[in-house]
């Protein structure tokens, strides 16, 4: 299967993403952002996530996979799985999916992600549930960022400094350490390689 599994989610510095269930950071213009890339798309999610959204309802606009231990769990318009595997057996090939919470689903399913968008909050709040530090995980490099940008009065705890980080798996080299040449990095060389032998050409005519 060439399906892409990305995970997104919101975490604060010291990557606490939430306390007794809840969100620790109100920002309206990160959940618009969160739409904008999930909809249209399978969202992965596990059944406490799926009770903490108004009404308990899935997601519209989206296909809904719950995973649960619990045998005995339905929920309208929601594709159940009770394990990693059943739930990557549900997603079709090329498509296109999120992994979006909780902390244990995050953990579960990271292996299998290439991809993560992280909201960087810039604040520390008492949390007790932490996704893994990408910037500590050698597998793992920034690919890209955009912001800072600043939570606008009436969207959330104004004030409050944010970017959207995008991190893409680094492939590993054969000690088990991190490839020194990310995607970027390698079209970046071999364009500069390109500009080099284009000057000796030049200087050896």
């Amino acid at each position: 299967m060439n399906n892409k599994l990305s995970a997104i989610v919101a975490v604060c510095d010291d990557w606490g993403i939430g306390l007794n269930g809840d969100m620790i950071v109100e920002n309206r213009a990160d959940m618009r952002h969160f739409v904008r890339l999930t909809k249209g798309h399978t969202v992965i999610m596990g059944r406490k996530t799926l009770e903490s959204f108004p009404g308990g309802r899935p997601l519209k606009d989206r296909r809904n996979i719950v995973l649960t231990r619990d045998p005995e769990f339905t929920r309208d318009g929601v594709a159940v799985a009770h394990a990693v595997d059943e739930a990557l057996a549900l997603l079709d090939a090329d498509e296109e999916a999120w992994v979006v919470g909780g902390a244990e689903v995050y953990r579960q399913f990271l292996p299998h992600c290439t991809c993560v968008v992280v909201t960087k909050n810039h604040c520390v709040r008492a949390a007790d549930t932490f996704f893994p530090n990408l910037d500590e995980d050698h597998g793992w490099a920034v690919a890209s960022v955009d912001g800072p940008y600043t939570v606008e009065p009436g969207q959330g705890d104004e004030g409050l400094a944010y970017e959207f980080v995008t991190y893409e798996r680094v492939e590993q080299d054969g000690t088990g350490g991190a490839s020194p040449r990310s995607s970027w990095a390698d079209a970046v060389l071999d364009v500069g390689s390109t500009v080099v032998n284009s000057v000796l050409d030049m200087l050896a005519g």
